[in-house]
């Protein structure tokens, strides 16, 4: 599934379940997606295979089993950037 359009996914994570979608769209609506997200200072992640998946997920819905270990990484990399870490995190 190769889209023409831009296409976003918002994942929203509590730290205690999987990220569930939280926005998804294509065209205008992924252009709204981003900049509302830039203007928040959310980390932004260009992995086209990724969204694609995710995005035929419904609103609401967790990102399935076989996906933790590639949206942990995405999670994390962004918890980085924006100087997050895990209460327990210790740097080594």
């Amino acid at each position: 599934m190769n889209y023409t359009q831009p296409i976003a996914v918002a994942l929203e994570y509590n730290g205690e379940t999987a990220p569930v979608v939280s926005a998804h769209g294509l065209g205008e609506v992924a252009q709204r997606i981003i900049r509302i997200a830039q203007e928040h200072g959310v980390p932004l992640q260009q992995d086209d295979e990724l969204v694609e998946i995710l995005a035929q997920l419904n609103l609401g819905e967790e990102i399935p089993e076989p996906l933790y270990v590639v949206v942990a990484e995405v999670i994390a990399f962004a918890y980085i950037l924006t100087g997050k870490f895990p209460k327990d995190w210790q740097q080594s």
